[in-house]
């Protein structure tokens, strides 16, 4: 079994289509219409073949997460990459340019190096690489 597709709906996804792709080597296809239901969405597709949806729908609801308070459903999405710098540099980039790191870069202990933060939509990211326990 292989896990397809993960979807977030957002107010803007232009926005979090030129994140995704800016920052994680998102390649974006292009959008989606559905004029009857006022629906509008993205699929990006990433090295390993796994694909993010982003899609918009006037009259969804904020989500009820936030960087203390969290709740109950799908929390966060993770990226790997392959080594502990790369991680490193991540975080970085992220943080010079102005996105919040929650926690880490750090290892914790189930054999993860990892980082998290959130997209321009407050959505939780980490992003890890295995090492050695």
């Amino acid at each position: 079994m292989i896990l397809e597709h993960f979807a977030i709906w957002s107010a803007d996804i232009d926005r979090l289509k030129d994140y995704y792709c800016r920052y994680f080597g998102g390649i974006a296809n292009e959008p989606y219409h559905n004029t009857m239901r006022n629906f509008t969405s993205y699929f990006l597709r990433f090295g390993n073949g796994a694909r993010l949806e982003l899609m918009q729908q006037p009259g969804i609801p904020a989500n009820l997460n936030d960087t203390v308070a969290q709740h109950l459903g799908l929390i966060h999405l993770a990226f790997s990459v392959n080594t502990l710098q790369e991680v490193d540099d991540k975080a970085l980039e992220l943080h010079q340019v102005g996105f919040l790191l929650l926690k880490g870069p750090r290892k914790t202990g189930d054999g993860y190096y990892e980082f998290e933060t959130l997209d321009p939509d407050g959505n939780r990211l980490e992003v890890t690489c295995n090492y050695p326990i």
